[in-house]
C-alpha cells in the first residue's frame, strides 16, 4: 500500500499518511497519561485574500487616504471608528480593538509588506497552494511546509495528536508522508467498541493493514477523549464569541483544550474562510470579520494563561488587496500583506518589515503594496527559534535561509 485516508465523518475525524499510519496510531495507543507541556506553533490562514492595508492602517501615510477614499480607516482620535494607535505611522483597524493591549504588553508583533514573491498570480487556489506548499511558483511541490518540517524533525514517541488540523478536511500545509490529523467538534468524537457506522466501514474494508488498525484508531479516539471535550471550560472571564459549530472562537478554544490537555500536540492549523474577498462594500464586511477575529484571539491568550509561554500563534493570508479601492466599495486581488505574530516567544510591540510606501511609483504593478519581507524567511524564524528546527532549508524548496534576513521578532 503507497497510501491510505480514513475518513470517520460522523466522529469528526481525519487520518491521512501514508503506511506509517498504524506505527503512529499504535504510538498513540500506547500513552497511558498525557505528555508533557511543550512548544506549539498555531498557524490561522485567513482564506480570502485579506486586506492588511485596512487590518494595520498606515494612517500617517497620506497616500493611504489618497487611494481609498472611501474605506480608508481614519487616523487616530476622537471618532470611533479611528485607528488605534501603534506606533505614530500605524494603527490596528478599530474592529481588532481587544489586541491592542496584547501589543503594548509585547505579546503581540505585526510584519507588514510581507507574503509570496510569486507576482504573477492573483488566484486563491493557486496562492493558497503556493503559500501552504512554501514554493511559490512551484506547481509540481505537492507537500506542505508544515509536514516538511515534521518529517525533518521525527519524534519516535509523538502521539497522533503532534500534528492537527482543525475543521473538515487537512490542509495543504500539513500534508505528505509525516502523519496528521484534521479534526471537527472534540465533543463529537466517540470511544469504546464503535458504533454500526464504524463496524460496516472496517468490514467493507478489504485491506488486511487497514482492518488491523482499527483497534489502534479507536485507541487514539480514546486518547482525544482526554482533553474531556464534553465538559470543557475556558478560563474565567474568557469569552471566544460564538461558539457556533465551525465558528473561529470554536476551533481556537479546541486547539487551547488540547494544549491544556497536554496530548502532545506541538503543530495546529486552524482555518478562517469566508467573507475576505472584499470586491465591494468592504467598509461594512470587514468590521464584523475582525470583530471576530481579534476578539478570538485575545480570548485564545487569556485562556491560555501561563501556558502562552510555550505558544507562538502565526497568521496569513494568500495575498493582500489593491492599494486603491474599487468603483464597489471595496478592493481586489493585490500582493504584499500583514502577518501577525503572538504568544510568549514573540518580541512584540513592534511593527516590523521594510515599508515601501504607497506612492504611485512604489507600488507594484502600479496597483498593489510591494513586498519586502518572504512569508518563507518569517516562518523560518519561527521554526528555527521556537520549535528549534534544525533544516529550516530542507523545509522550503529551492529557497535558502538566511537568518540575516530574519525580522528579529522571536
Amino acid at each position: 500500500m503507497n497510501s491510505r485516508r480514513v475518513f470517520l465523518k460522523e466522529g469528526g475525524l481525519a487520518v491521512l499518511g501514508l503506511s506509517m499510519v498504524p506505527g503512529f496510531l499504535y504510538r498513540a495507543a500506547a500513552v497511558a497519561a498525557p505528555s508533557k507541556r511543550r512548544k506549539t506553533l498555531v498557524v490561522i490562514f485567513q482564506r480570502g485574500g485579506a486586506d492588511g492595508l485596512n487590518m494595520v492602517a498606515p494612517f500617517g501615510e497620506a497616500a493611504y487616504y489618497q487611494h481609498r477614499p472611501g474605506i480608508a480607516i481614519p487616523p487616530p482620535g476622537k471618532d470611533s471608528g479611528a485607528a488605534l494607535d501603534l506606533d505614530g505611522f500605524f494603527g490596528l483597524h478599530p474592529a481588532l480593538r481587544p489586541l491592542a493591549p496584547l501589543y503594548k504588553d509585547g505579546r503581540l508583533a505585526i510584519v507588514n509588506a510581507v507574503g509570496t514573491p510569486d507576482t504573477g498570480n492573483r488566484s486563491h487556489f493557486q496562492a493558497q497552494d503556493f503559500m501552504e506548499s512554501g514554493a511559490p511558483g512551484d506547481k509540481t511541490v505537492s507537500t506542505g511546509w508544515l509536514n516538511r518540517y515534521l518529517q525533518g524533525a521525527p519524534e519516535p514517541d509523538a502521539t497522533a495528536l503532534r500534528a492537527t488540523a482543525i475543521g473538515a478536511a487537512l490542509p495543504k500545509a500539513l500534508r505528505g508522508p509525516a502523519p496528521a490529523l484534521s479534526l471537527g467538534k472534540l465533543d463529537k468524537f466517540e470511544t469504546g467498541g464503535g458504533g454500526p457506522m464504524y463496524q460496516t466501514l472496517y468490514q467493507q474494508e478489504s485491506n488486511a493493514l487497514l482492518t488491523g488498525a482499527a483497534g489502534e484508531m479507536f485507541e487514539a479516539v480514546k486518547l482525544l477523549k482526554t482533553a474531556n471535550p464534553e465538559q470543557y471550560e475556558p478560563a474565567k472571564g474568557v469569552n471566544y464569541g460564538n461558539n457556533a459549530d465551525g465558528s473561529f472562537g470554536q476551533a481556537l478554544m479546541q486547539v487551547a483544550q488540547l494544549i491544556k490537555a497536554n496530548v502532545g500536540l506541538q503543530v495546529a492549523f486552524v482555518d478562517v474562510a469566508g467573507g475576505w474577498d472584499t470586491h465591494q462594500g468592504e467598509a461594512e464586511r470587514l468590521t464584523p470579520l475582525l470583530q471576530t477575529f481579534g476578539r478570538a484571539l485575545a480570548a485564545f491568550h487569556q485562556d491560555l494563561g501561563d501556558r502562552m509561554e510555550d505558544v507562538v500563534v502565526l497568521t496569513m493570508s494568500e495575498f493582500g488587496r489593491t492599494a486603491r479601492e474599487n468603483g464597489n466599495g471595496g478592493t481586489d486581488h493585490g500582493h504584499a500583506n500583514v502577518m501577525f505574530a503572538m504568544g510568549g516567544p514573540v518580541k512584540g510591540g513592534k511593527v516590523y518589515g521594510t515599508w515601501p510606501g504607497l506612492e504611485p511609483e512604489q507600488l507594484n504593478e502600479d496597483r498593489d503594496l510591494a513586498l519586502t519581507t518572504d512569508f518563507r524567511d518569517v516562518i523560518a524564524e519561527v521554526l528555527t527559534r521556537h520549535l528549534e528546527c534544525e533544516r529550516p532549508d530542507a523545509v522550503f524548496p529551492r529557497y535558502s535561509i538566511d537568518a540575516k534576513r530574519f525580522t528579529g521578532m522571536v
